[in-house]
């Protein structure tokens, strides 16, 4: 081939190919981009019932809303600090867990109806100064529009010195505050300043956190107070108090976020018309906590300029229009005969009570309420009604008795039917369905038939009955953490990303070392475009269990997607290792039982590729990528056409293979190589020629025709 030639075909090759959606190769790319065929450049990455304790550090020198109710695109920032880097500075207890819980109630739908991916969590050693500025100063403001809501929360340290208030980061030195602290005042600012939203709440639960300007900041206050836009801000104390936390507040919390969290679960809401707004929650709010501690913590959110019917939490179950105003509201305390009884209030899990230890829920709305409480293989106790009194503390006792027996047909009907899940195949799945069905009907709450049938059905790809069992397992326990995990699962094959995530938010909470929810979650982060996030997530799933063959896929699929290429390449390598089952069955039964198989959001029926294949063929996909990128060309072809061995009507295999194969003739010359790349780009557009990537497939071709044209 002449120079001419080459350079002719270097200017008309389009590419597009690394802005898939993950995991769904099939669908149309988010993007397309005209680049040159050489190597290609690397594309830059993406931007970046003791006393109460005293949150208190002393220097010397100190989202889809029904139409009734309009929700507006929400963004929200949530830090929680409980130990610091610096030994010096004082550990907190419970400010991981406030952050934690705000994080849970903020992605409700009855709730903050946030959108998951709109909520960055900055927890623990996360929480440095530089992390705190990009969410703040660079990422909000890069984000919010003029219709939108802005939440800002932050736990931890906060304190005075110099006269001036302080947000103490993780990475706090205490022998240099001025530059490691973040000014309360330039907080406002930046909400003032910066933040271009409709709603801008800022949630503050620290000591002194009610300063958020010094007093003689004269200017500061004006332009909080001149915002044309509306600021709520509450904050945990007067600037001169202190603001507290126990393990007498809901098992463990801040009382200031105890209290945030209950009024927007539904209880700050007065009118009862389902919406909790921005008077609502600071009445609650202070009301509460002044009287939880003796009026020595006072929550304020006169400063600043909001409107006060601003919508802070929509919670729909909680509409009775008609119902007049709460009296003042009282207190559940819960105690049990059993260690790790889940206690459950009308309907939403309130906390994990043991023997030695009562869980106190304050804040009560006065009236009926439905409890009960489980335990994973028991019968519960309830749900049955229950009634707090204005004012009063009602002790009610949790008894955990009889254990769940399980008939030897329902016992036998679910070994054969895990027998047969765990062979993998269309036909083993069938008889799978029929030995969990038999098992369910001699016992109807049996939880594990239940799991199991669904994650059968879900590899049946019969997702609606895959989600109505697994529902059912939830439901028969709620403390079953693998049915919320698989459960998760099955709501990432339909799409439903943010139910996923509140899903495995649960098994997170009541079990930090659980490897499915930690791979699972890496797998909704990837595909919400959220990478460090989901790159952390697959970590830890690694750590937990380094053999998690699926926790390696899905770090290297997001690290592909944030254009690491080495390092994808590498972990998708890991992958293929660990799942080489095609010389035998050993580890494969493990593969299956263990649930890894779910969740995949995966594109064939099962009776024409099984999830293991696909999985395989995704993962050689994703190396032919990486090859591709880094200038690999032949390990690029005999990757993409590995892939291709595992799934042959994979479009978007074709489309990568046809790529390498033309980079590749741009490189040599061979006119075997355009032949060859020609096949392949048409091949894409037969199978799909719908694709986004099908238009530059058409293109592609064009200009090789008129190079197999021309004389060489």
């Amino acid at each position: 081939m002449s120079s001419r030639t080459k350079n002719r075909l270097a200017l008309t090759v389009l590419a597009s190919l690394c802005l898939l959606a993950p995991g769904r190769r099939d669908l149309k790319a988010q993007g397309q981009a005209q680049v040159q065929a050489q190597a290609p450049q690397q594309p830059s990455p993406p931007a970046p019932s003791a006393a109460p304790a005293k949150r208190d550090l002393k220097l010397e020198d100190p989202a889809q809303s029904p139409a009734s109710v309009a929700i507006p695109r929400s963004y929200a920032v949530v830090v929680g600090i409980a130990k610091y880097e610096d030994a010096k500075v004082r550990p907190l207890e419970f400010s991981d867990r406030d952050a934690e819980s705000i994080y849970s109630i903020l992605i409700s739908p009855e709730g903050g109806n946030f959108h998951a991916e709109n909520v960055h969590k900055l927890i623990g050693p996360k929480a440095t100064l530089a992390n705190i500025k990009q969410e703040l100063e660079v990422w909000l403001p890069s984000v919010a529009k003029d219709n939108d809501r802005v939440l800002v929360y932050f736990a931890g340290h906060g304190f005075i010195a110099g006269g001036k208030a302080y947000l103490a980061p993780y990475d706090l030195k205490l022998s240099n505050i001025s530059s490691t602290a973040y000014p309360m005042d330039t907080l406002g600012s930046v909400f003032a300043n910066k933040i271009n939203a409709k709603y801008k709440v800022l949630l503050t639960d620290s000591c002194h956190s009610g300063a958020i300007s010094v007093d003689d900041a004269q200017a500061m206050q004006g332009a909080l107070q001149d915002l044309g836009k509306s600021l709520f801000s509450l904050t945990a104390s007067r600037d001169r108090e202190v603001s507290y936390e126990s393990s007498d507040w809901g098992g463990g919390h801040g009382i200031f976020t105890y209290y945030v969290v209950k009024g927007l679960e539904g209880s700050a809401d007065a009118n009862r018309d389902g919406i909790v707004t921005a008077d609502e929650l600071a009445d609650y709010v202070r009301t509460n906590v002044r009287a939880a501690t003796n009026n020595q913590q006072t929550p304020t959110s006169e400063r600043g300029s909001f409107d006060p019917n601003m919508l802070l939490a929509y919670v729909p179950s909680n509409r009775r229009p008609d119902a007049p105003p709460p009296p003042k509201f009282g207190t559940l305390i819960f105690e049990t005969n059993m260690d790790g009884v889940e206690v459950f209030v009308d309907g939403k899990s309130a906390g994990v009570v043991n023997k030695s230890a009562p869980l106190k829920l304050p804040g009560m709305v006065p009236g009926t309420h439905v409890v009960q409480g489980v335990h994973l293989g028991y019968e519960p106790d309830g749900p049955r009604d229950e009634t707090v009194y204005p004012g009063q503390d009602s002790t009610i006792t949790i008894k955990i008795l009889i254990q769940r027996r399980r008939t030897k047909a329902a016992l036998d009907h679910l070994d054969r039917g895990v027998e047969y899940y765990t062979k993998g195949g269309a036909a083993n799945y069938r008889k799978a369905e029929e030995e969990l069905l038999q098992a369910l009907a001699a016992d109807p709450k049996f939880s594990q038939a239940a799991l199991y049938l669904g994650r059968t059905y879900n590899a049946l790809f019969d997702e609606k009955q895959a989600e109505t069992y697994l529902r059912k397992a939830v439901e028969i326990d709620p403390d079953y953490l693998e049915a919320h995990a698989s459960l998760a699962g099955v709501l990432l094959d339909t799409g439903d990303l943010d139910e996923a995530l509140r899903q495995l938010n649960v098994v997170r909470l009541r079990d930090s070392r659980n490897p499915m929810m930690w791979y699972l979650l890496s797998q909704v982060y990837c595909r919400k475009a959220s990478y460090p996030e989901a790159i952390d997530a697959a970590k830890k799933a690694i750590q937990l269990t380094p053999n998690n063959a699926e926790a390696h896929f899905w770090l290297a699929e997001s690290l592909r997607m944030s254009t690491k290429w080495d390092d994808a390449r590498r972990e998708f390598s890991e992958y293929l290792r660990l799942s080489n089952f095609d010389s035998g069955a050993a580890g494969r039964f493990n593969y299956y039982v263990m649930g890894y198989l779910i969740g995949f959001g995966k594109k064939r029926q099962a009776s024409q590729i099984d999830i293991w294949r696909d999985l395989r063929s995704s993962a050689y996909f994703g190396m032919c990528n990486c090859e591709t990128k880094l200038g690999s060309y032949d390990s690029a072809i005999s990757d993409c056409q590995k892939a291709l061995g595992y799934d042959s009507e994979d479009p978007m295999a074709h489309y990568a293979l046809g790529l390498a194969y033309m980079f590749k003739a741009k490189q040599t010359g061979a006119m075997e190589v355009v032949t060859a790349a020609r096949d392949q780009f048409s091949t894409m557009v037969r199978l799909n020629p719908d694709l986004a990537e099908a238009e530059i497939a058409r293109k592609n071709i064009a200009t090789l025709d008129g190079v197999l044209r021309s004389p060489h």
